[in-house]
């Protein structure tokens, strides 16, 4: 991406920390958000995991919900893949009244990582409210945005709400599990007519507290990393335990492996992460705060960025990285192995190419016994957006009333979403939630995954809020 000198001009990159706000105790909840956890309840307890949950199912309900606030059935279109029919989807249209105006889309997808229960403090596929927190897999992860979506349209149909622009909403399954299928891909493929639209938001981004649940910032994404996983493997002829030679496969695998260790991708910059280091200097203060802006002055600022890479996430942030994650080798305890094969993941900074890591990674393995090829399907790598006025002044305009005193700072993801196929296909997509997190994350893919009352209200309003923004842009 081009660098944006809007950024500095629309103030977000600030040169003193505002003032963080304490959160304030969570009051009793609003009769329309208690309508909200209704509907936010009934798609977290529909199990949509790959091995059981049915992602048809959930959509079909959302359908539902949104035919009896007035949608008509054809502004309501369910989406089911040959492939397999419980992989489907929702599209919803809230027409707009200038036909000339772009549409505005809404992506979130519905399905969730698998959860056992066995594992879980609390059943993971039902809704449970403790001491101002919300459990449940997927509870933020991705069906907290998904159901303000849903309820952002039930609220402006049965208002009556004329939108300039029209607002389409995806809903999408696969977003966990695009190896074996993705919506939002299918629909970029197949369906473009549906959700084609000047911009998305998406998931992606969100506010981090500090420990004493303080606001620090809200976040919005600009690009992001790009998943992609690598085989790597070397074979022999193997032969007998009891007479070993130092050509074995293992070895072969074992010395490429701790090479790709020790080894650190370049220092890339582009807006998003430039934004977010300059943009967080000045919060994070002292030594850190002085790396993080000479690195985002200087990626060749060694010192600079060992400083920076010292947290994990800011250390992704900056690069491409790849990590092994699955082993495999031999065939019998006593005979010389005659295949070792590895998974490294890698997840590929914006705009870099996929062939491009891979002979990375061929030269930092330094072995020609190792193999590597691209396991596919193999991802695109379009780089970030731009991060245009029109995108981030009605986020900054929208935040200001729920969060006054907040800076919204952008940054690149370092995850991957759907967002990738959308930008690959001319929709430039943007992250932005509004939930804002405790500094040790929601627990998104892992165990006891939640998203504090308070953030999941508030978040809701925002993108209320930040919706009608963009609707009535001309």
């Amino acid at each position: 991406m081009k660098l944006w000198a809007g950024l500095a001009a629309a103030g977000i990159l600030a040169t003193a920390a505002p003032p963080v706000l304490a959160q304030a105790p969570a009051p009793q909840p609003r009769p329309d958000q208690l309508a909200f956890r209704d509907l936010y309840k009934e798609l977290v307890e529909t199990n949509t995991t790959l091995s059981v949950g049915d992602c048809t199912a959930a959509a079909a309900k959302m359908q539902t919900r949104l035919k009896a606030a007035g949608f008509a059935d054809a502004d309501l279109v369910l989406f089911s893949p040959l492939v397999n029919p419980r992989w489907g989807g929702l599209v919803a249209v809230l027409h707009g009244t200038d036909p000339k105006a772009k549409a505005l889309l809404l992506l979130a997808h519905i399905d969730v990582v698998e959860a056992k229960r066995e594992d879980w403090v609390r059943d993971p596929f039902k809704l449970t409210e403790e001491n101002g927190v919300f459990y449940g897999r997927g509870a933020s992860d991705d069906k907290a945005e998904a159901s303000v979506w849903v309820d952002s349209l039930i609220r402006m149909k049965t208002e009556g709400y004329k939108p300039r622009r029209t607002i389409k909403m995806a809903l999408t399954c696969g977003e966990e599990t695009s190896e074996n299928f993705d919506g939002a891909d299918w629909l970029a493929k197949n369906r473009r007519d549906l959700i084609d639209a000047e911009f998305a938001l998406n998931e992606g981004a969100g506010g981090r507290l500090d420990e004493a649940g303080h606001y620090i910032a809200l976040n919005v994404q600009d690009g992001e990393k790009v998943y992609q996983n690598f085989k790597l493997e070397t074979t022999n002829a193997g032969g007998h335990s009891s007479i070993p030679i130092r050509d074995n496969a293992i070895y072969h695998l074992a010395g490429g492996l701790a090479r790709l260790q020790n080894y650190d991708f370049p220092v890339r910059l582009n807006d998003g992460n430039r934004a977010y280091f300059n943009g967080m200097s000045a919060l994070v203060g002292g030594e850190v705060g002085a790396a993080m802006k000479a690195v985002a002055a200087d990626p060749n600022n060694a010192a600079a960025a060992a400083i920076v890479s010292r947290d994990r996430s800011w250390n992704s942030m900056l690069r491409t990285t790849c990590v092994a994650t699955l082993l495999s080798g031999g065939h019998a305890p006593n005979a010389l192995p005659q295949r070792a094969g590895a998974n490294v993941n890698c997840r590929i900074f914006p705009g870099q190419s996929v062939e491009d890591v891979r002979q990375t990674l061929i030269q930092v393995l330094n072995d020609p016994a190792i193999s590597v090829s691209v396991v596919q399907p193999e991802s695109p790598t379009p780089g970030p957006p731009p991060l245009t006025a029109q995108v981030l002044e009605p986020i900054q305009k929208s935040a200001a009333k729920i969060w006054p005193g907040v800076p919204v700072v952008p940054m690149m993801s370092t995850g991957a979403t759907d967002g990738i196929y959308l930008t690959q296909a001319g929709i430039p997509t943007y992250g932005v939630s509004g939930f804002f997190v405790d500094p040790a994350g929601s627990g998104a893919h892992g165990l006891n995954e939640h998203i504090r009352v308070q953030s999941l209200y508030e978040g809701r309003d925002f993108l209320y809020g930040l919706i009608k923004l963009y609707a009535m842009q001309k």
